[in-house]
């Protein structure tokens, strides 16, 4: 049997690794998700595959051979993430503890190291297999070689054979690929090919002629004037295109079988993984060892069975070792839809022992439930828990304490939700779940399987939090975020779980209306789309939309992708002018979203019996500790378009109330930029209660605030809400429409000007190279592993963060804690109106008549009051009898 020789795109898998995943970063902050992605593959593979021979090809670098006969190779191809760029050297290291070649070449592209070294093993005897998310390596399919192609991420493989590519090219051979190439063009790697040609053209034009040196021999041939006439003008292109699209397959490098073979070293494995906190791997590896010991740094740890508790006699024996112990660490199994949201089981850990309870906050179980029986049938289990949660002596450790709320427990004493700890300690993060916290914070403990009971679920889960919470409240307290988690988060859990049990109230009938409106004018659109186009054919199908517009309508193309013609928005707009069909198509796609995001959608979100919406404000999503919501989401309505009024014409005041009122903050950011940069013209401008945007204007350009022109105006507040999201030369050039030399002039002008702001930006920036974060006035933190990157892109991005991070979370933490003190001032007065939304800087709350001058005199309070910057935090107050009205 002949040997299996694998070679790995290494960096196409790690790129296919990154986006398959979320941010996922070490305890120092290094970035991880790709390696952790790439690690499962690769264990997937060899558990799979079992390879003979294993090695990773890589790019060496940017420039390249076809670089020398295109310059434009590659030329359109945005940056690579700075977030995946810092996991690159950790790769590296990577793949070395792992005992693997990594073979990389100035000049050269991995395809064509892959391409060399597949041909090699090839004459050496070896079945060769190429693992790669990209289709150019299809090209090299033959006998006894075959391409392994990601399909969904990085775990699911296709396997392409001769007779697996011929079904799918239908009938090309796979050197043809080449020549599809040649004459179509790839947009990922610039390779221009023919205009006017797409896949489907292309490959009828190969099945006729079979290469592009035969395609052009027999251009007389071709039917259709453009499409030859594009040949003919185009043909030294499309000979350059293949020649760019052929993989080489003579690069200097030599087949080794000895340095091929995979010697994975136990104890480097084992530093690795638990270096960067990717400890789920611990045990995955062990199969592949070959020298080492292993685990002697992971010892195989052994955990207590789960006790299921089914009277109230151990319940309340539980219940008394929690009081003693001081502690109790539940995991809850929450069923239902926020805000109707119940506890049907408990998992407990207590002094390393783990236990299980079904019990019922709405007290009804199900009639197959595996602990009822009439001991329980009146709720007696959940009254026994119920009082532990109510027990002030005793510290509760949760996940999701928001939930605890809307499943009607009331939580007493301290309390440490490690969701929302885990948030504060990691913001980049994107999974906050007990198994990832677990995986990061003190001991490793092994998880159930997937198919485990709800019993060693959720009592693993109370055992995890045992384990890891030490080490976490550590954490914050070194970090010293306590305050911001005691005074802010954890307060603000409560707010908004009666913000979302309020929800607010939709127009049905008026939504109704309004959705048959809406489908009245999509169908109009569609019809007229079709007559301008001389045939119908599916709008929303980016494929036929791409042969209608270029091949049919004979429309330049502007770009292309892997799978044909690009139809995105920036292109369509780009021409409108072409043809009267491309703004039809532009109006048909804006009226289908409005309709199937809001119109539709909030119609399927509505409570039957209520008539609202109850959306989820998430707390632990945005990096800069804004919050988020969703299911529906609120905050993404447009803001100052007819389209977004629409919307907002549907939320009025529900039963027993008369108004929908607005609060909301006046240019907040550039009030926390004129507190932290102490600068004198912004702090004036905000004293004055002037104009900022003129004010700067007027400083800029050295006249008088009265003779600043609209344009004047508008330029400066693109540099000052620059300013807030991180300026550079480029963004202002495209905001403005100047040129990038015009826009950086205009900065420098600025900065000369205010000098305050320069001032503080260089201070931020240099501290975040100092300490490695930033954080807001409040304390809040984010850890920028990024900024003192060698690579220039990587360390930008990360500098830009820093300069936006304390302005924007400082802003958001104002209105969080604004908030909670304008839910309590409204509780404390006994008032009937009550806060539904937050979206951003607003907060919309539901009023009725006789209490509106309290509402506005307690939101002023409130919100203006909340903490004393350097300049006067000031809300506009709006009402109306529906949310369009009072913005």
């Amino acid at each position: 049997m002949k040997k299996k020789f694998f070679i790995l795109d290494g960096s196409s898998l790690l790129y296919r690794a990154f986006y398959a995943l979320p941010l996922l970063e070490s305890k120092s902050g290094e970035f991880t998700n790709a390696i952790y992605g790439f690690s499962n593959m690769l264990v997937k593979l060899m558990t799979e595959w079992k390879p003979d021979y294993l090695v990773i090809a890589f790019d060496a670098g940017k420039k390249t051979f076809r670089n020398d006969m295109f310059t434009e190779y590659k030329g359109t191809r945005k940056p690579t993430p700075p977030e995946l760029l810092s996991q690159i050297p950790i790769f590296h290291e990577m793949i070395k503890a792992w005992g693997i070649s990594l073979v990389e070449l100035s000049g050269y592209e991995a395809d064509d190291i892959i391409g060399t070294l597949a041909n090699k093993a090839l004459d050496n005897g070896c079945e060769a297999y190429v693992v790669t998310g990209d289709r150019d390596a299809l090209q090299l399919v033959k006998p006894d070689l075959k391409v392994l192609f990601t399909k969904k991420g990085i775990s699911e493989l296709k396997v392409y054979d001769e007779a697996a590519f011929q079904e799918e090219y239908e009938g090309l051979d796979p050197i043809q690929l080449i020549d599809m190439k040649g004459l179509m063009g790839d947009t990922s790697d610039n390779i221009p090919g023919v205009p006017g040609v797409g896949p489907k053209t292309a490959m009828k034009l190969l099945a006729a002629y079979g290469t592009v040196e035969e395609v052009l021999l027999h251009v007389e041939e071709i039917a259709g004037k453009k499409l030859k006439e594009n040949i003919r003008d185009n043909q030294q292109m499309a000979v350059l295109s293949k020649k760019l699209a052929t993989i080489c397959l003579e690069v200097p490098v030599d087949f080794n079988e000895a340095e091929y073979k995979i010697t994975t070293d136990g104890n480097e494995l084992t530093r690795f993984y638990t270096r960067y906190n990717i400890k789920s791997m611990l045990k995955a590896i062990q199969p592949f060892i070959t020298d080492g010991e292993a685990v002697a740094a992971v010892p195989e740890e052994t955990i207590p069975d789960c006790v299921i508790i089914n009277d109230i006699s151990t319940a309340e024996k539980v219940v008394e070792e929690c009081r003693q112990h001081g502690k109790l660490y539940a995991s809850a199994v929450i069923r239902g839809k926020t805000p109707d949201l119940s506890i049907e089981g408990l998992g407990i850990a207590v002094n390393g022992k783990r236990f299980f309870a079904e019990v019922s906050t709405n007290g009804e179980f199900g009639q197959d439930s595996l602990f009822f029986d009439e001991s329980t049938a009146d709720n007696g289990l959940w009254n026994v828990f119920k009082e532990l949660f109510a027990d002030e002596s005793v510290e509760k450790y949760v996940h999701g304490l928001k939930n605890y709320y809307h499943a009607g427990v009331e939580v007493k004493g301290k309390v440490y939700d490690l969701e929302l700890i885990g948030y504060l300690l990691n913001p980049v993060s994107s999974k906050y779940d007990i198994a990832e916290l677990a995986s990061i914070y003190g001991p490793s403990i092994n998880a159930p399987e997937k198919n485990a009971s709800l019993c060693e679920k959720e009592s693993w889960q109370a055992m995890a939090m045992e384990r890891i919470s030490a080490d976490m409240l550590e954490g914050m307290k070194d970090k010293e975020l306590d305050r911001l988690y005691f005074d802010m988060e954890l307060p603000l859990a409560e707010v908004l779980a009666d913000m979302e049990s309020n929800g607010i109230y939709v127009n049905r009938k008026n939504l109704h209306e309004q959705s048959v409106a809406v489908g009245k004018t999509i169908a109009e659109l569609e019809k007229e789309i079709h007559e301008l186009a001389g045939q119908e054919f599916n709008i929303n199908s980016p494929k036929q939309l791409g042969e209608v517009l270029f091949e049919k309508l004979g429309l330049p193309v502007i770009k292309k992708t892997k799978t044909g013609y690009s139809t995105n928005a920036e292109v369509l707009n780009q021409l409108r002018h072409e043809h009267p069909v491309v703004e039809k198509i532009l109006s048909y796609r804006l009226w289908t979203k409005l309709k199937s995001t809001y119109l539709d959608g909030i119609s399927q979100l509505i409570n039957p019996d209520t008539n609202r919406v109850h959306t989820n404000f998430n707390q632990t999503v945005t990096a800069t500790g804004r919050l988020s919501s969703s299911d529906p989401n609120l905050q993404n309505i447009p803001v100052r378009t007819e389209e977004g009024k629409k919307i907002r014409l549907l939320f009025e005041p529900g039963e027993g109330y008369d108004y929908l009122l607005s609060a909301d903050y006046s240019q907040i950011e550039l009030r926390v930029l004129a507190d932290m940069s102490k600068d004198e013209s912004f702090i004036k401008a905000f004293k004055n209660n002037e104009d900022i945007h003129a004010r700067t204007a007027a400083e800029v350009f050295g006249i008088s605030i009265d003779e600043v022109t609209q344009l004047q105006r508008r330029n400066a507040k693109a540099v000052n809400f620059g300013i807030v999201y991180g300026i550079s030369d480029y963004g202002l050039s495209q905001d403005l429409g100047i040129t990038r030399k015009e826009a950086a002039g205009y900065i420098e002008s600025y900065f000369e000007k205010c000098k305050g702001v320069k001032t503080f930006i260089d201070k931020v920036v240099e501290d975040a190279h100092a300490k490695g974060y930033v954080q807001t006035s409040f304390g809040r933190r984010r850890e920028l592993p990024s900024i003192n990157s060698s690579n220039y892109m990587q360390r930008m991005l990360a500098e830009r963060m820093a300069m936006n991070t304390p302005i924007q979370g400082t802003a958001a933490d104002i209105i969080k804690l604004a908030m909670i003190k304008a839910h309590k001032m409204l509780k404390d007065a006994k008032l009937k109106s009550r806060i539904l939304l937050q979206v951003h800087d607003e907060l919309v709350l539901e009023v009725v008549e006789s209490e509106i001058e309290a509402v506005k005199s307690i939101l002023r309070d409130a919100m203006e009051n909340i903490v004393k910057l350097d300049v006067p935090l000031s809300i506009d107050i709006n009402m109306g009898k529906n949310w369009a009205e009072a913005k």
